[in-house]
């Protein structure tokens, strides 16, 4: 990754729509004639979040779906909708109301030996492998894929995704987080000074040569 340019990549949270926000998903559009967008949404809240463990695929929290369908959330229209393969994702896709295809690459990151444990556990066990997995994007002591490989992963899907029209992806922090620091063309290091809340949306675009932040982390209830 490469030095930001100055004053190429901006957040803030405006919960903003570039289409009014009252219009279906996947209307048919020309996408050519679009520039390309991608709103992220984080999925809902799992126990994972919050007892602060490593992820397996758990369902959302119950009765966070009655929620999110309360909302009366409406999708502004899209080119595609694409969510991550794990349950949670999935889940809180189908309570938006949306008809999401399966999109491997928004997956989260595969924590391997550590899947199901908490974070006391895993100090316990392997304290320096803790240890070095908070300060070393490149390190995978679980076994598993690093935050490198991760932002790379993203970065990548980033690149097929600038003719592509409008995206609705719901997908987990972690994705969100690497495609923020490849739309900032900010150091790998700098991803774990972006918190990303469960239902929150993140609004990135494409103006012909860059991908530019237009908001960050706005909560669903808002956008």
């Amino acid at each position: 990754m490469t030095e930001p340019e100055p004053s190429e990549g901006r957040q803030q949270c405006q919960g903003e729509s570039a289409t009014g926000g009252t219009l279906s998903a996947m209307q048919p559009l020309e996408t050519q004639t679009l520039p390309a967008r991608l709103t992220f949404i984080s999925h809902a809240a799992t126990l994972a979040l919050r007892r602060a463990s490593f992820p397996l695929d758990e369902p959302v929290i119950e009765g966070e779906l009655e929620k999110i369908a309360a909302l009366g959330w409406l999708a502004p229209r899209a080119q595609q909708v694409l969510c991550g393969l794990e349950q949670r994702a999935q889940q809180t896709a189908n309570a938006l109301g949306l008809e999401a295809s399966v999109a491997t690459e928004l997956g989260d990151v595969d924590y391997r030996a550590w899947r199901g444990k908490e974070v006391h556990e895993i100090h316990a066990s392997d304290p320096d492998g803790l240890a070095v997995w908070l300060t070393d994007v490149e390190a995978a002591p679980h076994g598993g894929e690093s935050f490198a490989q991760l932002i790379t992963r993203v970065g990548s899907w980033m690149a097929d995704q600038t003719a592509a029209g409008h995206t609705i992806a719901v997908t987990h922090p972690s994705v969100i987080r690497a495609a923020i620091l490849c739309t900032l063309q900010a150091p790998p290091q700098s991803f774990w000074r972006i918190e990303i809340a469960p239902l929150s949306v993140t609004d990135l675009r494409f103006n012909g040569r860059l991908w530019t932040a237009r908001s960050t982390g706005c909560p669903l209830s808002r956008c």
